[in-house]
């Protein structure tokens, strides 16, 4: 037992409220939140149990007699954290832990924890930071001290970080304005190093999908790459951009991208914005779903609503990726491929196994021809409003001057070419 005792013991309850309009289908909605919780290496997960609500307390959430059902099965399992997954306000979760002598978190302080967990880069650290201490500062300040725990994290699972979440208010304020202004340097950063990816004659291609798709399995698989591809939600957070060489076709940068996920907390839909922002530079972008997945309609209707809010515009050519047929009944199977076959810009794949990843290879290299490409230009001294459009759009990659104007080699989309020559 003694290896248990240094995890924390966890139990997940789903409110399934009936007053809900666009309530999620309870059971995969479950299975979502445990699968949430076992992404934390800190969490021994006991069991998970949906729990029907006509409508939730005010301040208790559940009805009493519920809460006493689920005090005595938290005490006999020696439960030390509920994870509630959906919206508990503060109050709610001060009521609960009183009652059931317990640590309580909800959908977004455990999604907050596990993107603390996996952010890798400056500015997914500093995304992920902010983001928690605006959930923060929505909560009664006060400290979470139910697991002691070494390493950093952000103190919602306990250890570090309980004197900060005792700080008042003014503090987490003062915090989250330095936190933005080292942001801002970081996303300058980026936003430079992406000036001179724009200026690499390579289309970007973006991997998107719902959290657990396959997208890191894919990629790995498309270059390589060492990426952290487990069967696990919220593997990748922070865009990995590698190099491909399609074949027949051109060489381009491949972007892994964060997963998608439904009801994602308000503070880390904008906090994350910035690691889809490749996404919205992308020529192509391929949603990637998992077939096996009982709810994946459910899933890509979440994703397509997200890219819609991103502002990803309907001209781009995206391809539907469907994934995981490895993991499907053999006629399941059949009949995806063939449906896919039938259907343009649909491709049934395994990125475990690699069927179909040449065929889907080569449609996106049939979809960037003539996506950039570099052309020769002459502009007159008279001709400034051109030429400082194309330095504008950074378009330009060597200029040189001559006696009647300017020589220039520049790298542009048709669609660059054509707002050029209407100018």
């Amino acid at each position: 037992m003694e290896h248990d005792r240094a995890r924390t013991r966890a139990w997940v309850l789903h409110p399934d409220l009936k007053s809900e309009k666009d309530r999620r289908a309870a059971g995969p909605a479950l299975d979502e939140a445990v699968a949430l919780a076992a992404a934390l290496p800190d969490l021994d997960v006991l069991g998970g149990e949906i729990v029907p609500l006509p409508k939730a307390q005010a301040g208790l959430l559940f009805g009493s007699g519920k809460i006493e059902e689920l005090g005595r099965r938290f005490k006999e399992n020696e439960v030390e954290l509920v994870l509630i997954d959906g919206p508990v306000t503060p109050v709610q979760q001060r009521n609960l832990e009183r009652e059931w002598k317990v640590k309580l978190l909800d959908r977004t302080g455990l999604i907050l924890e596990i993107f603390s967990e996996r952010a890798r880069t400056r500015e997914g650290v500093l995304q992920v930071e902010m983001a928690a201490l605006s959930y923060q500062r929505t909560r009664l300040v006060r400290a979470w001290t139910h697991l002691e725990r070494q390493r950093g994290g952000l103190g919602f699972v306990g250890g570090p970080g309980e004197t900060q979440i005792e700080a008042d208010r003014r503090a987490i304020d003062t915090q989250i304005v330095r936190l933005k202004r080292q942001l801002e340097k970081v996303v300058k950063t980026r936003t430079l190093h992406r000036a001179a990816r724009a200026k690499v004659p390579y289309p970007i291609v973006a991997l998107v999908g719902y959290t657990n798709a396959g997208k890191s399995t894919l990629f790995n698989r498309l270059t390589g790459a060492e990426v952290l591809a487990k069967d696990m939600l919220f593997a990748t957070l922070d865009p990995t951009m590698r190099r491909v060489v399609l074949p027949d076709g051109p060489e381009i940068i491949l972007s892994d991208t964060v997963g998608f996920i439904s009801d994602l907390p308000t503070q880390l839909v904008a906090a994350f914005r910035a690691t889809l922002e490749e996404v919205l530079e992308a020529d192509v972008i391929i949603h990637v779903r998992d077939v096996a997945h009982p709810n994946n309609a459910e899933q890509a209707e979440d994703v397509e609503a997200i890219l819609t809010s991103l502002g990803v515009d309907e001209t781009r050519p995206k391809l539907e990726v469907w994934n995981k047929l490895d993991l499907l009944p053999p006629e399941e199977a059949d009949a995806r491929r063939a449906r896919a076959e039938r259907e343009e810009g649909i491709f049934a794949i395994s990125a475990i196994t690699g069927e179909g990843v040449e065929r889907l290879l080569a449609e996106v290299a049939y979809q960037l021809q003539g996506v950039r490409r570099e052309a020769e230009l002459h502009l007159a001294f008279s001709e400034g409003k051109k030429r400082a459009w194309l330095f504008e759009q950074d378009l330009v990659r060597s200029e040189t001057q001559v006696e009647d104007g300017f020589d220039l080699v520049v790298i542009w989309t048709p669609r660059q070419e054509a707002q050029f020559q209407a100018l």
